[in-house]
């Protein structure tokens, strides 16, 4: 019986050391492969690149000064013209090409017409230099200077630090509201039967076809009879009732949670309320985030809703509507534009990164039904 056995253990090795040894080997990549390859990568870097560019050339200009900004031939980057100290006086320094063919950085001390005279800002005391040419069709030498300070200076202006405390206290409060509301409704409709149940989802879903244009006027009715209209009970109440689309979401993914679940809760004793937070959420997290990140970013971005219930409150305004506000003072200096721009955009900008695989996994996994 033991050499039986010692039969079957050396087969069983002979044949897996077999299948080991059948593996094929990866194939080389062809040059056509490569090719491909490096033609689909090539394009989406510059399809990335030209979407990033008005936030690239936003940041630069918001480092900029209005003198820089006024200068007609200034590149890109945040410069300011070089010059050299001559004799007491500030003079520009220009890219001079020499009669060999090489160029040189010199400061223009005497222009004239046909012929200027300069002067090497690295040794003054070697005297003048004649070049014969006109001067204005020189370039000038640049020297990157930024000015950081805006971004200073719109903190202060702008009272950055009371709007974003408004912004964040709107955008969390609500988001709470909606979480909790949208998470009950959608619960009923994914594990609950009553009769008229499919209407009555048709007719919550019905309502994102409906514009928001036409509910202006008698929402901003009732809520100046109610007296809330100049605070923020307008801007957070209507979130602890839910809307169609996160309650979509969220019921999306509790049906690909299995009722066994339910089930097996309900027999160990557990209500709904407890097999909700028990069962159904801890494996929600991904749909939930997903919802909070959405709500997140469209509280921060929100302009109409806050500019119309809190237009006579500056120091109730959200980041958008204070960001107008300011624009509208500062049109004159884009640089103050694009750094209040900037400073308004980074906190969804980090949130995104920080939370881009649950939230990427809780969108594709929302719109699959079970």
């Amino acid at each position: 019986m033991s050499t039986n056995v010692g039969r079957i253990d050396e087969a069983a090795a002979a044949g897996a050391l077999a299948g080991v040894t059948r593996v094929r080997p990866r194939r080389p990549r062809r040059p056509k492969d490569a090719g491909k390859s490096f033609v689909l990568t090539f394009t989406l870097i510059a399809v990335l690149a030209a979407f990033l560019s008005p936030m690239v050339r936003s940041a630069l200009v918001s480092l900029k000064t209005p003198a820089q900004l006024s200068e007609t031939d200034a590149p890109l980057l945040p410069s300011l013209p070089r010059q050299f100290n001559y004799e007491g006086k500030d003079v520009d320094i220009y890219v001079v090409p020499m009669p060999d063919g090489s160029t040189r950085e010199l400061a223009l001390v005497k222009p004239g017409r046909a012929s200027s005279q300069f002067v090497d800002p690295a040794n003054p005391g070697a005297g003048l230099i004649a070049w014969q040419g006109a001067w204005r069709t020189l370039d000038r030498a640049w020297e990157l200077a930024p000015a950081w300070q805006n971004y200073v200076d719109v903190w202060n202006l702008i009272d950055f630090p009371r709007l974003l405390f408004n912004t964040v206290a709107l955008a969390l409060i609500s988001m709470v509201g909606t979480l909790v509301s949208c998470t009950l409704v959608a619960y009923g409709f994914a594990r609950f039967r009553f009769p008229g149940r499919s209407l009555l989802f048709t007719i919550l879903i019905a309502t994102i076809f409906l514009p928001g244009a036409v509910t202006i006027i008698p929402t901003y009715t009732m809520f100046s009879k109610l007296g809330w209209v100049g605070t923020w009970l307008p801007l957070l109440v209507p979130t602890f009732f839910a809307n169609a689309f996160d309650v979509f979401l969220i019921r999306q993914y509790f049906l690909t949670i299995p009722r066994e679940m339910d089930e097996a809760a309900s027999i160990d004793g557990a209500g709904p309320f407890r097999t909700l937070v028990s069962v159904i959420l801890p494996q929600a997290w991904p749909a939930i985030i997903a919802v909070a990140i959405f709500h997140l970013v469209y509280a921060w971005n929100d302009f109409f809703n806050p500019l119309i219930y809190l237009s006579t409150r500056p120091e109730l305004q959200p980041l958008a509507v204070g960001l107008q506000r300011f624009n509208g003072i500062h049109y004159r200096n884009p640089a103050y534009v694009q750094a209040g721009t900037l400073m308004t955009m980074l906190v969804p900008v980090l949130l995104f990164l920080i939370f881009q695989r649950v939230f990427t996994r809780g969108v594709v996994i929302t719109g699959v039904d079970k």
